[in-house]
């Protein structure tokens, strides 16, 4: 009787380490694709802002000016969508 009860014991731990890894595993794959999403706002923000210039350049024949301008501006926009989602990330997390 007494291996019967071990054995059912310890089957329930290893279900429940199971449990616990896959749930460690699932946390990590959310984490890199959090990370991943924020790099990528950031990365298209400034992509988007030095085309922007560089088309604008072209039109005006102002190089590098408005190049460099929306490269700015496309940092400042990166880093501010990079806040909002964080932000909002933490609250879907609470």
């Amino acid at each position: 009787m007494d291996d019967n009860n071990f054995k059912t014991r310890l089957r329930i731990a290893k279900k429940e380490l199971l449990k616990k890894s896959l749930n460690e595993k699932e946390k990590r794959g959310l984490f890199m694709g959090s990370a991943f999403r924020l790099g990528t706002e950031l990365v298209a923000a400034v992509v988007v802002g030095t085309i922007i210039g560089f088309i604008l350049d072209n039109w005006f024949d102002t190089k590098p000016w408005f190049i460099i301008i929306f490269f700015f501006i496309g940092v400042i926009a990166g880093i501010l969508n990079v806040i909002r989602v964080a932000n909002n990330m933490q609250k879907e997390e609470k």
